[in-house]
């Protein structure tokens, strides 16, 4: 299979390594000093003390890469907009792009079964509609990802998380479909585990929840979510926001699994408060503003998710790190 990985960072690095050497044509959009290391002397992943090595074709402009058999893009929801205009020289006519991201997605009312309810405008996630414009809900395949990576150095990334890398995929409407069991199929074989999902919007939630809620709340304090978890300035304040985010999640999706405070937690900064403190563009629209929106649409008293979302987006806005 041609598959080609949209934003190769750090996860989409371990599954093109993955993906490579399982026998597939892997190509990846990349750019800067990583693009160049592989470029000269191909893709590394570390797993533990061991290492693997594919010969991966990479370029900064699409247009070098020919068309796909499945376009897979890990950009952060931040940079999925690229895809508008970066996406045509990868398709042919039955190419799928699978969007694997974190938070509410852009194409989240596409394909809605009938007894969904309404959802908020979801506009200012594809300013001018660009996204919607260049890409037709056929192509379209939910994407959500488990899995912790990080680029070590150009060229080399690491995973954190060898007992959980999955990519979990769906079709927008979760009708069953041959190219989803194939692509299920080849994730597996590739040892990126993607076991079947009856509704992707279940897992987009299911994640959510600990983003819109424990995740933005290691933003405010500037602690990993291990040492928000164990803060006993919090102990009260932790199961009142994930009642708020749960309550959210089952108006829309009544068979999201609550989350509770208990269970392990990952002595690791998220993502967003890394982008914040790396002064990177964050993924605020997604996983805060998006999930406020569906709150008030559903007439949901939260107190505790806008507090933690107003607070969220000046903290960003002060840094010059989203709009509104």
């Amino acid at each position: 299979m041609r598959i080609c990985i949209f934003g190769a960072g750090a996860v989409g690095s371990h599954f093109a390594v993955r993906l490579a050497l399982a026998g597939h044509e892997v190509s990846c959009v990349m750019r800067g000093p990583h693009l160049e290391a592989v470029k000269a002397r191909g893709l590394t992943l570390r797993v533990g003390d061991a290492r693997f090595i594919a010969k991966v074709k990479a370029s900064g402009d699409p247009a070098d890469l020919g068309p796909q058999d499945v376009v897979i893009s890990t950009l952060k929801a931040t940079g999925v907009g690229a895809l508008a205009t970066g996406l045509k020289p990868l398709l042919n006519a039955d190419t799928a792009v699978v969007f694997a991201q974190n938070g509410i997605p852009w194409w989240y009312d596409l394909g809605l079964p009938p007894n969904h309810p309404d959802v908020p405008d979801l506009g200012f996630l594809d300013p001018g509609g660009r996204l919607r414009a260049a890409i037709p809900k056929a192509r379209i395949i939910g994407g959500v990802i488990f899995s912790s990576n990080e680029v070590v150095e150009p060229g080399v990334v690491a995973n954190l998380s060898p007992d959980r890398n999955r990519l979990l995929i769906g079709e927008c409407d979760d009708r069953p479909s041959r190219r989803i069991a194939r692509l299920r199929a080849v994730l597996n074989e590739a040892s990126i585990e993607s076991p079947d999902v009856p509704e992707i919007r279940e897992t987009i939630w299911s994640k959510l929840l600990t983003n819109m809620s424990m995740s933005v709340l290691c933003l405010l304090t500037g602690q990993t979510a291990r040492a928000v978890r164990d803060d006993p300035a919090l102990r009260e304040i932790i199961p009142r926001l994930l009642d708020e985010a749960n309550c959210i999640a089952q108006r829309y999706i009544p068979e999201v699994k609550r989350v509770t405070r208990t269970g392990p937690a990952p002595d690791h900064k998220p993502s967003i408060l890394q982008d914040y403190e790396l002064g990177r563009a964050m993924e605020i629209d997604v996983l805060v503003r998006a999930p406020a929106a569906f709150a008030r649409a559903a007439g949901l008293d939260t107190p505790m998710i806008d507090l933690m979302a107003a607070l969220a987006i000046r903290q960003a806005r002060d840094k010059g790190l989203c709009q509104g």
